[in-house]
């Protein structure tokens, strides 16, 4: 199911949902997502527990602190009290966020992320955060980084205006992910190409902002692409820019890592509509509950889960890719195993992202939080694609290898796994 196919479903359910409180002549709000957000979901005034908002609530208890460091400010206190790995920086130099005038390829905005958080700052400018609430999505804060006694994340309340996308976040609060070109200063030229990354994206397509370094990029993209002349340009051409590491393009002493680096681009290219697709289905589940056709929307948005997290559409991997920052070895090392040693961590990198193309996002909270019908869905659609029930041909290019190891590893791993799978 495309992005314009899901919408569609979605459509008809939310219609239903506003349909009792429209009066004759009532115009329809443009997306899923307003200021209220259906009862069901009441996003703008439900109090979050997601990982950001629960450090907020042991900061204010006293029971965890924040360290300032000239510099970088709270950053590496705020990565090391939300579990994220400084080997997951990357860094774009893209004037395409709320920090964008100081943000330059000297100046880049820097990147770090888990499963469940994302954290952003550029030097010179205040840490932005995006938190995943299993309930509600994607929570956005800032952190002032003047030095105070008192350091508090503030929820972001006007981040949604931005942060709403019909093609990019499926119509609610969401992560955004955009690959464009850009000039040699920052500035973007949409004109010359903006693309919504995933990854189902072609390599040619993506990374445009972005600084990429590895030991090996043997592909192809827009990353480390700088135009100095765009007029009479009519679309960017992809390059490979080898850059093992961002020594030269800027001063990294000011950051915590000299690296963005290409394992975790393509883990982050993943995750971002992962974690999109997770909460719209969270969303729409809580809205369809007493609704006639409840049952067929969940069914269809089931089918568009699985296929992303199955990796039906995944863009090939032309040429072999390799980091240089430790992210792609500290990643896999996470787990869960099973007793063969196989997870669904374990990156590929010659091929395809993952060496079992199943995402780890159905360990994630996001994932455990869905309603139970949802995640009751999502399983039962899971299975009859690898058990080989629907010979689609869409389905073909997972092997029976892959299909026979995903199950082995979920069967061990996945706490909450219903018993047909085994």
């Amino acid at each position: 199911m495309t992005r314009a196919r899901f919408a569609a479903a979605a459509a008809v359910l939310y219609v239903a949902s506003l349909a009792s409180s429209l009066g004759a002549g009532g115009q329809l709000p443009d997306t899923f997502f307003d200021e209220n957000s259906p009862p069901a979901v009441a996003y703008a005034i439900q109090q979050p527990h997601d990982p950001v908002a629960r450090l907020n609530e042991k900061l204010a208890a006293g029971s965890a602190t924040l360290a300032y460091q000239p510099g970088s400010g709270y950053l590496r206190a705020v990565l090391d009290a939300l579990a994220i790995p400084v080997e997951s920086q990357l860094a774009t130099f893209a004037k395409a966020s709320v920090q964008a005038p100081i943000i330059s390829p000297a100046n880049p905005r820097t990147l770090f992320f888990n499963d469940d958080i994302v954290v952003g700052w550029p030097r010179g400018g205040f840490i932005e955060a995006a938190s995943v609430d299993p309930q509600l999505g994607v929570i956005f804060y800032f952190l002032d980084q003047r030095n105070s006694s008192t350091p508090t994340f503030a929820r972001g309340t006007g981040c949604p205006s931005c942060h709403v996308s019909s093609e990019a976040t499926l119509s609610i609060p969401g992560l955004l992910l955009r690959s464009q070109a850009a000039l040699a200063d920052g500035r973007t030229m949409r004109r010359l190409g903006s693309d919504v990354v995933d990854h189902r994206l072609p390599f040619s397509k993506r990374w445009g902002g972005w600084y990429v370094t590895g030991r090996s990029v043997g592909v192809a993209s827009l990353g480390n692409v700088m135009l100095s002349d765009p007029f009479g340009v009519d679309a960017v051409a992809p390059q490979t820019i080898s850059l093992a590491t961002l020594e030269g393009k800027f001063d990294p002493q000011a950051y915590l890592s000299p690296y963005s680096d290409v394992a975790a681009l393509m883990v982050f290219d993943h995750q971002v509509h992962m974690t999109n697709l997770l909460a719209r289905t969270s969303w729409e589940t809580r809205a369809a509950e007493g609704h006639a056709d409840a049952a067929a929307v969940i069914e269809s948005v089931a089918r568009e889960v699985v296929d992303y997290m199955l990796f039906v559409d995944e863009a090939p991997l032309t040429g072999r890719v390799e980091g240089s920052s430790g992210f792609a070895e500290r990643f896999s090392a996470q787990g869960p195993a099973d007793t063969r040693g196989r997870s669904l961590r374990q990156l590929d990198l010659t091929q395809r992202l993952l060496r079992y193309p199943c995402s780890y996002m159905i360990y994630s909270g996001a994932f455990d939080g869905l309603p139970a019908v949802a995640r009751e869905a999502i399983y039962r659609r899971m299975y009859v694609v690898l058990s080989g029930q629907d010979q689609a041909p869409r389905y073909a290019r997972l092997t029976m290898a892959d299909r026979r190891a995903i199950m082995d590893i979920l069967r061990e791993t996945k706490t909450g796994l219903p018993g047909y799978f085994r």
